[in-house]
């Protein structure tokens, strides 16, 4: 009996590695081809609508970041 519990745990947690394994696989496979499609999309002559409303949020971010350190450049609250 002791020796179909040990096979049976080393079973489960191969089987449990191999699920972790291929699903990781699989969320970095959509990482990919998600990163390639928006790569594509900033290569495009005419910009998607999100494309340009995502990229206009980033740089208002940006400039407002850099007009709060230049206001206060110890970066002290006052």
């Amino acid at each position: 009996m002791g020796e179909f519990s040990r096979n049976a745990l080393v079973g489960l947690c191969f089987g449990f590695m191999w699920g972790i394994l291929c699903s990781i696989a699989i969320l970095y496979s959509i990482y990919l081809s998600a990163y390639r499609k928006a790569v594509k999309d900033s290569l495009k002559q005419v910009k998607p609508l999100r494309y340009t409303q995502v990229l206009e949020k980033l740089l208002a971010k940006k400039e407002k970041k850099a007009a709060a350190s230049t206001s206060n450049p110890q970066g002290t609250a006052v």
